[in-house]
């Protein structure tokens, strides 16, 4: 039998409730000490090395590194790098099909192809599909309906969008060129699930997006599995996270061991995506944007979530007083004179950004992008760094 069948074997065995932490192998976890706690608790160490700090990803029991690897500048042309960031102690590594089309997974995959770097971190994927079918079915029924159907629908988006804080200045940043877009399909959807969700939300078409994705994630890795799968990728709404495939599929493939913990990530309205996780109780972890810009926002959210013991990654940090999106440079000063005030000392803003949030116990980790060796010697030395911060 071979590593992976075996590893695999394993973990089929080994499920546990949706609450609960799945039982590792002897070589991947170990009772300890939580930092964050203080207290004894079943959690699962990896590549754990002297220098870097590490926290648990809530009811995970997954203790990880406060720096992460996002998967952003992650391609077949650029990865050896992290290999010094492994040296260091970082240990999970964030991607998704729709980095690259594909790339990055592929090159997360040579990095760990050959050796035993896999046992090493922690993996977690997306479901970068989600979001376009379910807009897609909605919007195929919205062009059948007869122009007056249409007309309210459009007032509904319209009520929609002014009661909604989303697009708040100063809690909505635009962190990526054609962010705020996804807004519009995500309200028709929410507009017209009161009358059409019964035939949306149910379609198995949604089954075999996250069962496809899944698939094409591990076969372009490498792996057999994924600590962490994220659906939806990027949730623009609350309303998203309803339905029911999602948790129904996830269930069907811990059982098959390809994957052990659920997940969601959100860009847009993070507070209310981050709120609707934690109520309907089987999201284990969320990524959310979550920086020194919007953490007013977001603030209550994290701590009704801490609370359930929701494992919580922040992204989107340095993105607030920093980007290498040409499109939407230069952003306002305000914001980088904001995270100066704050965070005293000459170290560069998006440093400052990560120093911020890390300073937030119920936060586990930021999720940064390691564009080459000298991010991740800047990015990693932050690790365990604690700071006096000031008024803002």
């Amino acid at each position: 039998m071979s590593e992976q069948s075996s590893r695999r074997d394993f973990l089929q065995k080994t499920v546990q409730t949706a609450a609960g932490i799945a039982v590792s192998p002897a070589a991947w976890a170990q009772a300890s000490v939580a930092p964050s706690t203080g207290e004894t608790s079943n959690v699962e160490w990896r590549n754990k090395q002297p220098g870097m700090a590490y926290r648990r990803l809530g009811r995970t029991g997954l203790m990880i590194s406060e720096v992460v690897s996002g998967g952003d500048p992650i391609s077949t042309t650029n990865y050896r790098h992290l290999d010094l960031a492994l040296e260091m102690g970082l240990n999970y590594l964030d991607m998704a099909p729709a980095y690259g089309h594909g790339d990055c997974e592929l090159a997360y995959g040579k990095l760990l192809a050959g050796s035993s770097k896999r046992d090493k971190v922690f993996l977690q994927t997306k479901v970068s599909a989600f979001g376009g079918l379910r807009n897609q079915l909605y919007k195929e029924i919205f062009d059948g309906l007869p122009p007056d159907k249409q007309n309210a629908i459009m007032r509904r988006v319209e009520e929609i969008r002014t009661n909604n804080l989303a697009e708040k200045p100063g809690y909505y940043l635009t962190y990526f060129p054609g962010q705020h877009d996804q807004f519009a399909g995500a309200y028709l959807c929410s507009a017209m699930m009161p009358d059409y969700a019964h035939l949306v939300e149910g379609s198995q078409k949604f089954r075999k997006c996250i069962t496809d994705s899944l698939e094409g994630s591990l076969t372009r890795v490498g792996t057999d599995h994924f600590d962490l799968l994220m659906c939806p990728h990027g949730a623009n709404v609350a309303d998203e996270l309803d339905n029911p495939h999602i948790y129904e599929t996830f269930i069907e493939l811990r059982k098959q061991g390809k994957v052990r913990f659920l997940g969601v990530t959100s860009h847009n309205d993070p507070a209310a995506v981050l709120r609707k996780a934690t109520v309907l109780g089987h999201y284990d972890a969320v990524m959310m944007a979550y920086n020194v810009i919007n953490g007013g926002y977001v603030d209550q959210a994290i701590l009704d979530a801490s609370a359930k013991d929701v494992g919580l990654i922040a992204m989107k940090t340095a993105h607030a007083v920093a980007t290498h999106h040409k499109e939407i440079q230069p952003l306002p000063q305000w914001r980088i004179d904001k995270v100066n005030k704050i965070v005293p000392g000459d170290m560069k803003p998006p440093l400052k950004a990560y120093l911020w949030v890390l300073q937030n116990p119920h936060i586990s980790a930021v999720n940064s992008n390691l564009w080459d060796e000298t991010f991740i010697r800047e990015n990693l030395a932050l690790a365990g760094k604690k700071i006096q911060l000031q008024p803002a």
